[in-house]
């Protein structure tokens, strides 16, 4: 990017950020340098994404019409900790409205990708059209700027996620690497395609711990494109860093939320993984299919109880300090780690484990294995198998699919290896297509098509006005559980101001553990954008621009369809309260129209003409 001004919020079009953009069907490739139309531009990520992808009417997430926008945030590749997010942005596959139009959606990861793109000069990739053999597509740092090429991708086809970035690394030095996997390239048959972003502990061990760009199927977009990979080659440019990014790089490991996800010998409660204890206290944690029985099986799968089998291994991102996911290995006879099995965080050991009545460690580490092998999202691809769970579990004598069951490792693993070949469109195209298609939606446990992360909704009904994934765009997963909040005024005031400022981590490329309860509107990243860039941003500034690139999204999923009606819980979840999960009701009928109410009283006049500026 380049700047001429030390003020973007009142002067944006003095910073110019470099697009490219690849028409697929032609071959044809341009630069230019853009001047921003406001703050949320720079500041990059959906912020700039979902603006370019308001500006189109697309009516079906498979058309030549419907961009993948490829982006970083103003900090990714920047000496602030955690700055290493990449975006991936169109209209979804997966996620639409029941008037069936796609919504509009992003994807973030981190690994190393991220940092890579930025240092090779670019700050945005977009692909139009369909190419017509499968690509990769490389870009490069070149002496008078960012070089983009297409190479063919043929001999990439069929390779699981981890297995095409190991590849391409024979043929790339210095670079990270982006790849989907079969679930992506079988997109007709599965929505819920991810996009594999390569990590430096991949590169060096050759073991498949990618991170993932899971969400709303941006995988799936990009194998319709029939670009298969991409690959940032570039030196390292990270700089020294200033007195003021030290402080608050050494803030955000002891406090700014993530210090809750420390590994066990900081004192912490060893990565997201410690969810499992905090939700157990209320008997909230998901099983079957989101309907928690009171008992004591979540325990097993407590890290306390893995860890007498298994290796477990803390780790960090690329100069990250947080350490917040666990690698988890066998243990030989004589103590030492054996074969990698996989990357342990909350969402996928939950949605591939408990909540799939799987409480063996070694079953769930092997099916989240399997599920980032072929590349697809954890979460969509988790919910989805449990509705065909609790489906069969309810009609034992016509059941569908292989007829699989709660804690039926076998077949539930015979359905991820249909799904992620795309020989089983019922599981592929999620849970939102699979119940209507059967009648039974009350207990299909999605919000406007896209599968719930593992929160309970009766502990969350802020998931309603989610734009993105229910615990990445709105978070107000534990206001509850955590916070304590049940009275109505705080969760009006969460979800209409506070909680949704968590949303401005995908757009300034940071993860949400820099500063997960008060998102980026904070005097770490004023001091963070000062120290990197001399920009003089102030907190409201920052909280404006996240405020608006939300009610932005929000606008767009009205545009798309979306009736006020569909912003709404799981039937279930009010139908038959869950009597087992210990903490006040806040989604009975009465409390959540009236909470739909407020909350609508206060977006409404906001929204108006939003789309139009």
């Amino acid at each position: 990017m380049k700047f001429q001004t030390r003020d973007p919020a009142n002067n944006p079009a003095a910073v110019l950020y470099k697009r490219c953009t690849v028409d697929l069907a032609t071959g044809e490739i341009a630069f230019v340098d853009l001047a921003c139309r406001n703050l949320e531009d720079v500041l990059g990520g959906f912020g700039r994404s979902f603006q370019d992808l308001a500006a189109r009417r697309i009516t079906e997430a498979y058309c030549d019409e419907n961009p993948l926008i490829v982006n970083t945030g103003l900090l990714t590749g920047s000496t602030a900790m955690t700055g290493l997010r990449t975006y991936f942005s169109g209209y979804s596959p997966i996620k639409g409205s029941k008037a069936g139009l796609p919504a509009a959606m992003w994807s973030a990861g981190s690994g190393k990708f991220g940092a890579k793109f930025k240092w090779t000069g670019l700050d945005e990739l977009i692909f139009e059209g369909r190419a017509k053999e499968p690509v990769y597509v490389v870009v490069r740092e070149g002496d008078a700027g960012p070089q983009v090429e297409l190479k063919p991708a043929g001999h990439l086809r069929g390779l699981s996620t981890h297995a095409k970035i190991m590849a391409l690394q024979k043929d790339y030095a210095d670079a990270h690497f982006a790849a989907i996997g079969p679930a992506g390239e079988n997109w007709q048959e599965n929505y819920m395609g991810a996009v594999a972003l390569s990590t430096e502990n991949q590169l060096r061990s050759q073991e498949d711990k990618c991170r993932f760009a899971g969400r709303g199927g941006m995988g799936s977009l990009m194998g319709y494109k029939n670009v298969l990979a991409l690959v940032a080659q570039s030196r390292d440019k990270m700089g020294p860093v200033s007195e003021a990014v030290k402080k608050v790089n050494l803030n955000v490991i002891k406090g700014g939320g993530s210090a809750r996800i420390q590994p066990l010998s900081r004192g912490g409660g060893g990565g997201t993984w410690a969810a499992y204890d905090v939700l157990q206290e209320f008997h909230a944690v998901p099983v079957n299919n989101f309907r928690p029985q009171g008992n004591d099986l979540p325990k097993r799968l407590f890290r306390t109880n893995v860890e007498k089998t298994y290796d477990i291994k803390s780790e960090a991102c690329y100069r990250c300090g947080i350490t917040c996911h666990n690698n988890v290995s066998t243990k030989n006879p004589d103590g030492s780690r054996g074969e990698f099995l996989a990357k342990f965080d909350y969402e996928p050991l939950n949605l591939l484990g408990t909540n799939l009545g799987i409480h063996d460690a070694g079953q769930a580490a092997r099916l989240i294995q399997l599920g980032d092998n072929y590349g697809m999202d954890a979460i969509s691809l988790g919910v989805t198998i449990s509705y065909a769970l609790a489906y069969n579990e309810r009609h034992p004598d016509q059941p569908i699919l292989n007829g699989a069951t709660f804690g039926d490792y076998e077949k539930i693993r015979e359905l991820i290896i249909q799904a992620g070949e795309g020989r089983l469109p019922e599981i592929g195209m999620g849970s939102m297509r699979l119940s209507a298609s059967l009648g039974e939606t009350a207990y299909a446990y999605h919000v406007k098509g896209l599968e719930i992360a593992a929160y309970q909704p009766e502990t969350n009904p802020g998931y309603a006005w989610a734009i993105a994934g229910g615990h990445m765009s709105m978070g107000t997963y534990g206001l509850l559980t955590r916070e304590g909040k049940s009275d109505l005024d705080s969760w009006v005031r969460g979800i209409t101001e506070d909680k949704l400022q968590i949303v401005g981590f995908d757009m300034i490329g940071l993860c949400k553990f820099f500063d997960i309860t008060k998102g980026i509107g904070t005097q770490m990243v004023v001091d963070c954008l000062k120290s990197e860039f001399s920009l003089e941003v102030s907190i409201e500034d920052l909280r404006a621009a996240v405020r608006r690139a939300f009610l932005r999204g929000l606008a767009l999923e009205l545009r798309q369809g979306y009736t006020h009606a569909e912003f709404c819980l799981p039937a279930e979840v009010h139908e038959h309260p869950n009597l087992h999960i210990k903490l006040p009701n806040i989604t009975s009928p009465e409390f959540t129209a009236e909470l739909a109410k407020r909350v609508w009283e206060i977006f409404a006049p906001e929204l108006e003409g939003l789309l139009d500026q």
